[in-house]
């Protein structure tokens, strides 16, 4: 069982702010409080956040949401509202792990998440479910390539060996690194990112959720 506490201190330590939720019910209002009317906001793509109503809810709200998402969309378009991100207000995201030392591995394709993570946005809002915290970076490895990853190919139909087997083909390998994958172009583990101490504290905020949610 993951220690939510111990993991929400190491955070902070970290120079990020943490809170616990006991329910996903719990987000949205926790979120409320960290937005002002009229903020800009962008996400990444995350379970999590549609889990907990969090993206009809900024949708919904007194602020204006740069969704990509929008039926209709050119590729200059979407690229565009990627490019925005770097200016908003907010990003919401989730994290691929946590680890109980306070830190966050995050794993992308694209990378416009990881991107907005570590730099742009004034303030970053992480929403992760317990089920995402680790007991270190090793763990985290392993959750995305067996976790995190595979059933991510399959629901963005990423024509991966992971998509058809449910694990990382370099867990075949004896000596796994990080980054060791497969060569398809449809792969989306491309640019892994660690976020340990942060320079600018409070700018990530964690919100740690008693249930699971997402991969």
């Amino acid at each position: 069982m993951a220690d939510l506490n111990k993991t929400l201190k190491a955070l902070e330590r970290n120079g990020m702010t943490c809170e616990i939720a006991e329910s996903r019910a719990d987000v949205i209002p926790l979120i409320q409080k960290l937005l002002t009317d009229g903020d800009t906001i962008a996400s990444g793509g995350s379970m999590t956040l549609k889990e907990c109503g969090v993206i009809d809810f900024v949708k919904e709200g007194p602020y204006k949401y740069l969704d990509r998402s929008v039926p209709g969309l050119t590729p200059d378009e979407i690229e565009a509202v990627y490019r925005g991100a770097f200016s908003a207000d907010v990003y919401l995201m989730s994290s691929n792990a946590i680890t109980e030392r306070g830190e966050l591995y995050n794993v992308d394709g694209n990378s416009n998440r990881v991107a907005a993570l570590l730099y742009g946005p004034k303030k970053v809002i992480i929403v992760a479910g317990e089920n995402k915290v680790v007991a270190n970076i090793d763990e985290a490895i392993e959750r995305v390539k067996t976790t995190a990853a595979p059933p991510n190919c399959v629901r963005l139909d990423c024509k991966t060996p992971c998509n058809a087997s449910g694990q990382c083909v370099s867990l075949s390998m004896d000596d796994t690194f990080l980054c060791d994958g497969c060569g398809v172009d449809a792969r989306i583990c491309c640019n892994y990112v660690i976020s340990a101490k942060q320079r600018k504290a409070g700018r990530i905020h964690v919100i740690l959720v008693q249930e699971n949610l997402g991969y």
